[in-house]
């Protein structure tokens, strides 16, 4: 038999070559190897065969061999006996799915259709920071585009990084996901190798369309040159919440902030929300993508969870069922920041390589919550949701609880993020209480006991304390606000409060830092300036204890024990001429009688 297949074990190897090979021409990790009968010497089927199957030969000749005798010639194998029958050819592991094998249907499916052009602020990397989500209402809401990456302290691999570079770095061997676009499925039996030699074929020799886009790289050599941008590690949970000695090589955490992400031409990603609802950095290295969003509004929601995972999704545009659909281009250099929950389908025009990461944050707690309840009626696969979602968020628990103790000084965004994180852990406390046996086992398993040492009580009282800032009654498991219906609540000191003014939305410039000290305490004994509160009704007794009056000395023997401190809260904040600081001084009295 002449023909075989091998994989080269070094295709850096000289000796690889066949004695047809182009001058520099790049060798495969895996080629089809042909022996010519006459001198047997082997030659890579790609340089020396003439486009025929190479498994129809039955004795060839290379042609040198040829031309020194040309008798010779090239005979192929009887062709297997065919039925006249006419068949049809179906592509069986896409019927099983209930698909076609047409990658290019989503396309045709969109054609047509009303696309919007994207209304998405582009910002200077130097902008995207905390400011910036304090100040714009809009931030971490709308997704961002950062022309060049300037200013957003993020390291990246040189441009020309190729699936090649991957393979070597990663290992040829090491096993890959790979997803068929017909499909929108795993295609499997796949390696970084493979992959490489499937990405350096010309667009017109690949058979079908594939793509990559779960391969995480954290702990790898290639992590050692990546750094997501600076608002990422700022914002993100898992940098942020999950304690650092339980991060790293040896340590089960979640692993999703750096993601290799390799698509050919043509690859196209159907509607998706990224896991729980997570945000998304993503940054184009080389090649483009096309990006089609749909809001995470409460209706286009509604609308996905119907589509994802049902027969609609084989032949229906989700676009018909949302508002609108907007689309964004990104080419090389690009980096575009995708909020929580944003439903977005990718086109991949061009061979791309991207490098991004996923990240759950404070400023739309409830959203991500909200994404990750429909990956359970949906029924995503444990596998593709955010791993280890629960415990990740009694860490955030535990430390907002802790920060509460000490400092409650928090934005509107983050407290009521905390109250749809307290609502969740709640929820998952009354499981821990009264679901079935199964049902604990999963919630106790999540809960990390190196920090909670008792689920209920953290999760109940961060419940109250996030309500009370909130202006809320802390009463009952089912809480309603104290606050007259239309007005806000009171913003706490650390917030500019909402001035009338002629220009809507106007808010002034919120302090910049705060500060808080106790200067004195003392107990001694006084009269005091109105009676015990049981002694008289409601209206009576409050009188005397509202006049602004020092308290009158008594002797050991009479009076009430008084307890008073004094406090001192600094706050500062820069001005157009300078600099603005308020000092007030708070006195706090406890009045005990004897029993």
């Amino acid at each position: 038999m002449p023909a075989s297949t091998s994989r080269s074990p070094s295709p850096r190897n000289a000796e690889e070559r066949c004695p047809s090979c182009p001058p520099n021409s790049k060798l495969l990790r895996k080629e089809d190897w042909v022996e010519c009968e006459a001198c047997k010497t082997w030659f890579h089927w790609r340089c020396a065969g003439n486009g025929e199957d190479m498994n129809r030969i039955s004795k060839w000749f290379c042609k040198s061999c040829i031309e020194q005798d040309t008798s010779r010639t090239i005979t192929l194998k009887p062709p297997a006996r065919k039925s006249t029958r006419k068949r049809n050819v179906q592509d069986y592991a896409n019927l099983d799915a209930g698909l076609g094998s047409d990658s290019k249907r989503f396309l045709r499916m969109m054609e047509g259709k009303s696309i919007l052009p994207h209304p998405f602020k582009l910002m200077n990397g130097a902008d995207v920071n905390l400011s910036w989500l304090e100040e714009d209402d809009t931030a971490m809401l709308e997704p961002i585009i950062i022309e060049k990456p300037d200013g957003l302290g993020m390291k990246m691999p040189p441009s020309d990084f190729t699936a090649d570079d991957v393979a070597s770095e990663l290992g040829e061997h090491t096993p890959l996901e790979v997803m068929d676009v017909a499909s929108q499925a795993d295609s499997p039996g796949w390696t970084l190798g493979k992959w490489a030699d499937y990405v350096e074929l010309e667009p017109s020799k690949r058979e079908r369309i594939f793509n990559v886009i779960s391969l995480e790289v954290s702990g790898t050599k290639i992590a050692e040159g990546i750094t997501p941008p600076k608002i990422v590690r700022d914002l993100d949970w898992v940098e942020t919440f999950w304690p650092s000695t339980r991060k790293g090589k040896g340590n089960v955490y979640p692993k999703v902030q750096l993601y290799c992400l390799m698509g050919v031409e043509t690859a196209w990603t159907d509607w998706h929300i990224d896991f729980a609802g997570s945000s998304v950095y993503y940054h184009i290295l080389s090649g483009s993508k096309v990006f089609y969003f749909i809001r995470p509004t409460p209706e286009n929601l509604a609308a996905y969870e119907k589509w994802s995972g049902s027969e609609l999704q084989n032949h229906t545009w989700l676009g018909d069922m949302a508002d609108a659909v907007y689309k964004v281009e990104l080419t090389a250099g690009n980096t575009m920041i995708i909020p929580a929950g944003w439903i977005h389908a990718v086109y991949t025009p061009m061979d791309t390589m991207v490098f991004g990461g996923n990240f759950l944050h404070s400023y739309n707690i409830a959203t991500q919550i909200r994404v990750r309840n429909i990956e359970i009626a949906t029924q995503v696969p444990k596998k593709f949701r955010f791993p280890m979602f629960s415990r990740l968020c009694w860490y955030v628990g535990d430390k907002y609880l802790r920060d509460f103790r000490s400092h409650p000084d928090f934005s509107e965004r983050i407290i009521q993020g905390i109250l749809a994180l307290t609502d969740f852990l709640v929820a998952e406390v009354r499981i821990l209480e009264s679901g079935s046996e199964q049902a604990k086992k999963e919630v106790k398993e999540q809960i990390p006991a190196d920090r909670v040492k008792d689920a209920p009580a953290l999760a109940r009282e961060l419940r109250w304390r996030a309500r009370l800032a909130s202006g809320y009654s802390s009463d009952g498991e089912e809480a309603q606000s104290t606050k007259p219906a239309g007005l806000k609540r009171k913003r706490s000191d650390s917030e500019a409060p909402m001035v009338s003014s002629l220009f809507k939305n106007f808010r002034p410039k919120k302090w910049d830092a705060c500060a808080q000290e106790t200067e004195s305490s003392e107990s001694r004994r006084v009269q005091p300036p109105g009676m015990k509160a049981e002694e008289e009704s409601q209206e009576d007794w409050t009188k005397g204890w509202l006049l602004h009056t020092g308290p009158e000395e008594a002797g050991e023997d009479s009076g009430v024990e008084l307890k008073s401190r004094k406090e001192l809260y600094v706050k500062v904040r820069k001005t157009e001429k300078g600099v603005e600081r308020q000092q007030i001084v708070r006195t706090v009295e406890t009045w005990n009688w004897d029993e």
